[in-house]
């Protein structure tokens, strides 16, 4: 799937000078916020209202309030950034996401899934009594809630980050490692209020995305990853120690002492993902 002029084509369209992306994701945050000023203006004399809203986003005691508002609000910061993006550089929405194929997308699902089904295993065999099953009749209102919401997230995070960002970053740095580097830093310090382990586990998962993004051509294998990689967390296995804690998974793993195992392990596990996505890609895989 090595198809880094694909990406590099994607990137090239429209007007590209650096200023513009400094002010196209300053421009984006300010339309996300007139957008969201507008909804809540719109709910305030609506039954459901805005300090409703705001309580929602921080309440992970009900799961699947939280699901739904977070992704709502994560649409929001799309909606600003294809604003923006249209206003200032003028590129299309389908511009930053690069080359799509389903196939790759459930590519990017199977895959990683797999990886964090067998990483769950691992951990299972070394601290067994770490893990409880915790479904019960809510589990399957909290599945469909937290696809829906954490799809528009995670569809948020890659078009901005491995989309908008990286594009910008390869232009300018002209290497694709450099470019990932840089993409993955500033997606970990987003990451940082949710702890070392896992701010250090987002710069190895940013950098190494942002790498399979611009090889693979688009955002498609590396929203499907990240796609399952929350999801598995939110509603499969659910860390005590995560922002889902608390949420009635199918299991509930209970075991810090291997934080930074599993961050080591995932790191591994996801450098050769990322090379199987970076490598040569043959006529028929292209198409």
């Amino acid at each position: 799937m090595n198809d880094t002029s694909t990406f590099v084509a994607y990137a090239q369209r429209g007007r590209n000078a650096w200023w513009r992306y400094l002010v196209g994701f300053c421009l984006a945050v300010l339309l996300s916020m007139v957008v969201g000023v507008v909804i809540v203006t719109a709910l305030s004399v609506s039954p459901f209202k805005p300090a409703d809203f705001a309580r929602g986003l921080q309440d992970t005691s009900r799961p699947v309030t939280f699901y739904l508002l977070n992704g709502a609000l994560f649409g929001l910061m799309v909606v600003g950034f294809w604003l923006a993006i249209g206003l200032l550089h003028g590129k299309r929405f389908t511009d930053i996401i690069g080359r799509w194929r389903w196939r790759r997308f459930g590519a990017g699902v199977v895959v990683w899934g797999g990886v964090l089904v067998v990483a769950s295993l691992v951990d299972y065999l070394i601290a067994p009594k770490g893990f409880a099953v915790t479904a019960s009749h809510e589990t399957p209102g909290l599945v469909l809630a937290a696809l829906v919401g954490l799809a528009v997230q995670t569809f948020a995070e890659e078009f901005v980050f491995r989309g908008y960002v990286t594009q910008g970053l390869l232009l300018a740095l002209k290497r694709p490692l450099p470019a990932a580097v840089v993409s993955g830093l500033l997606f970990g310090a987003l990451h940082i209020p949710n702890g070392t382990p896992q701010a250090v586990s987002a710069v190895i998962f940013g950098v190494l995305l942002a790498l399979i993004a611009i090889r693979s051509g688009g955002l498609a294998v590396t929203f499907g990853m990240h796609l399952v990689n929350n999801l598995f967390g939110a509603a499969v296995v659910v860390s005590s120690g995560d922002v889902f804690k608390g949420a009635p998974g199918l299991f509930t793993q209970t075991t810090p002492h291997l934080m930074w195992w599993d961050v080591a392990f995932g790191s591994v596990a996801l450098a050769l993902v990322a090379w199987f996505f970076a490598r040569p890609t043959t006529a028929g895989e292209s198409a």
